[in-house]
């Protein structure tokens, strides 16, 4: 059960995550939110993969090189900026205009004086919530299916790369976790785990084999499946929402799988098997449902 518990609550998260992005996407729309202007440019994919790969060396070289600071300092910002950006179209349905943004920079500064204050597991776990939803939301309104289903493959391979042959993901991992920063979930296996009093290196656990005390998964693995659930979502008019409830059915049972392997005690590389479940939800709910690949457009 101390195994079992904490890949139950993860796979709880996905769900809370997945399905509070498709609720912000209409106010995110509205608020024309978009990442990039045209969903069929296929370039998208080539500025947000060159972005990712040049974030990761930047912060890999940051970490070596220079004030592991500055990395918390880039890292809190965005946090911070993207927060603000979830709460304020939310808020705008509710309130005035100058009340919705005074009240989402308030929310916004909050966040980030309690990482930088109190970085506990449930902190951690509260801001990776709100940027996983923001992010997810954006993008599904940013990108067609097709987009998304390549760069879910692109992501997939890149992961299993950074994990099982260059290992830089591992050590990306173990700079967040010792900087306490709002991109790993974290779900304690015991009651009395402290990420806040947290000494020990993840690199120095794997190698000495030890039993950890808490269960970490990359907030990119919840969120890159997530891009297909909210852009089908967005993309089918008539029974998308079944399409994208397919998707987020795929994501668990590539995560079931995935757990059959991190259960042993080993990192693994996430995506090859979310993306895959993730795809794999969207091709069966679509034929199934319209004996097509229903809102495929092909950019070219």
């Amino acid at each position: 059960m101390k195994d079992f518990f904490p890949v139950f609550l993860m796979g709880g998260l996905f769900v809370l995550i997945h399905s509070l992005a498709l609720f912000v996407m209409k106010p995110f729309e509205t608020a024309d939110m978009m990442v990039f202007e045209n969903p069929n440019d296929p370039m998208n994919i080539i500025y947000f993969f060159s972005t990712l790969l040049l974030f990761t060396v930047a912060i890999l070289l940051i970490a070596k090189f220079w004030k592991r600071q500055l990395i918390q300092g880039i890292v809190l910002g965005s946090t911070g900026f993207l927060a603000f950006y979830v709460f304020y179209p939310l808020l705008a349905l509710a309130v005035p205009e100058v009340w919705s943004l005074v009240l989402s920079v308030t929310a916004a500064t909050i966040l980030v004086i309690m990482l930088v204050k109190h970085p506990e597991w449930y902190v951690i776990d509260v801001c990776c919530i709100i940027v996983g939803v923001g992010s997810i939301g954006m993008f599904g309104i940013s990108l067609n299916i097709f987009l998304v289903i390549v760069l879910l493959i692109a992501l997939a391979t890149y992961d299993a790369i950074s994990v099982y042959k260059t290992k830089h993901m591992i050590d990306l991992a173990d700079t967040v976790l010792d900087l306490k920063l709002p991109v790993i979930l974290v779900i304690p296996k015991i009651r009395e785990y402290s990420l806040f009093k947290e000494t020990r290196s993840l690199k120095e656990k794997l190698k000495e084999d030890e039993k950890r005390e808490a269960f970490f998964m990359g907030l990119g693995d919840v969120v890159i499946p997530g891009f297909l659930v909210a852009s089908t979502f967005h993309s089918i008019a008539t029974n998308g929402l079944l399409v994208a409830l397919s998707v987020m059915l795929g994501t668990l049972l590539g995560f079931a799988v995935l757990m059959t392997a991190v259960i042993k005690g080993k990192p693994q590389a996430g995506l090859p098997f979310l993306c895959s479940g993730a795809i794999l939800g969207y091709l069966v709910s679509s034929y199934l449902l319209f004996g097509e690949l229903v809102g495929l457009t092909f950019p070219f």
